[in-house]
């Protein structure tokens, strides 16, 4: 389901704007449609009225969750079941990283990136605008009103730059009705043409998203060789991209590196992320790999880890280093979904033509 056919429904069963955005923003907030000071009935035209309960039981069938996965450092996974029998995952991340969920826009995904998960079974379908959002609203209910939910990331399984129309038309509901402050609406990419362009549309009255950019080398080959249906967009040229919807949002990118052992953890890999971004306004995150059984790549030891994040600083170039979440219930994207289907649904793992390329 897309937002945009569900508020056409609406109006054609007599909603006017501040209908329709009552009902999105209650459905959006987890809250009950009865809520609130002002009786439904005295409020609400009587054909909507009336359609009102099979439209809630509608979106609460849009996404459900199968099975939850709490982990020891106070992160959840979830498995999300879709109303066709599709499932994606969701991920409540830990409250020290603020209250926030990770959210998936596609079923499967078609970049390939070879040290993930998701990627070893391709694309199934894309997901719709009110899916994306069913996800925070079962995120709110997982949380409770005692912990309100204060960001969305938009790093789950899938590629949002290759199902933009619904994930920005998520963004909207979530930024305005949904309560989530517009900085705190992350959208994680591995960076597109068209994507850059439809944000550089964006009016003064639109939510404009941080950006998450995913860059894991600075080398073009490795990088090409590591996301293999990714756009070809050198890493000077990304980060370019980057650096010019910084200044024009006034939020810093946040560059996304998972850091695997051997491959993109080198010395050279440091001098190169200096290069690119000291003077940038701009974040890297340093993003230990989440080791698969299946995949051949390993997280670097925790002192090579802690040791490239001090040189970045040293250079100039504002660093964390990311724990990352839920280790040990399949923290990987793509790991619990893999799990629970057998090998053909889940996409099972082919043979890797992956080589070290040589250093420098």
């Amino acid at each position: 389901m897309q937002l945009s056919a569900l508020r056409q429904r609406l109006r054609a069963l007599g909603a006017l704007p501040l209908h329709e955005d009552r009902i999105l923003r209650r459905w959006a907030c987890a809250q009950p449609q009865a809520g609130g000071r002002v009786p439904l009935a005295s409020f609400l035209p009587k054909p909507l009225l009336a359609a009102l309960p099979g439209l809630v039981e509608e979106l609460d069938g849009l996404a459900r969750v199968a099975s939850l996965h709490p982990a020891a450092d106070a992160s959840a996974r979830l498995l999300v079941a879709l109303a066709d029998g599709q499932t994606v995952e969701t991920v409540l991340l830990p409250p020290e990283r603020a209250q926030a969920v990770c959210v998936s826009t596609q079923v499967g995904c078609a970049v390939g990136c070879v040290f993930c998960m998701t990627g070893t079974g391709g694309l199934l379908r894309q997901m719709g605008s009110a899916e994306i959002v069913a996800q925070v609203v079962l995120a709110r209910r997982q949380l409770g009103p005692a912990q309100p939910l204060r960001k969305v990331v938009f790093m789950g399984m899938g590629e949002p730059a290759h199902n933009l129309e619904a994930v920005l038309e998520a963004i909207q509901l979530l930024g305005t009705g949904g309560g989530i402050g517009h900085k705190q609406l992350v959208l994680s990419t591995v960076g597109d043409p068209r994507l850059f362009e439809r944000l550089a549309a964006l009016g003064p009255g639109d939510v404009k998203p941080a950006l998450a950019l995913s860059l894991h080398s600075t080398r073009p080959a490795l990088r090409e060789q590591l996301l293999p249906r990714a756009p070809r967009i050198a890493p000077a040229e990304l980060v370019a991209a980057g650096e010019r919807y910084a200044r024009a949002s006034g939020y810093p990118i946040q560059y996304q590196w998972t850091l695997m052992a051997g491959v993109n953890d080198g010395d050279d890999e440091i001098e190169g992320i200096a290069s690119l971004l000291a003077g940038k306004y701009a974040l890297m995150n340093l993003i230990p790999y989440n080791a698969v059984p299946a995949l051949p790549y390993q997280r670097p030891d925790a002192e090579r880890a802690a040791e490239m994040a001090r040189r970045l600083h040293r250079r100039g170039v504002l660093t964390k280093l990311r724990h990352s979440a839920g280790q040990d219930v399949d923290a990987g994207c793509g790991q619990l979904r893999a799990r629970q289907l057998p090998p053909a649904a889940a996409g099972a793992p082919q043979p890797l033509h992956w080589r070290p390329l040589p250093q420098g």
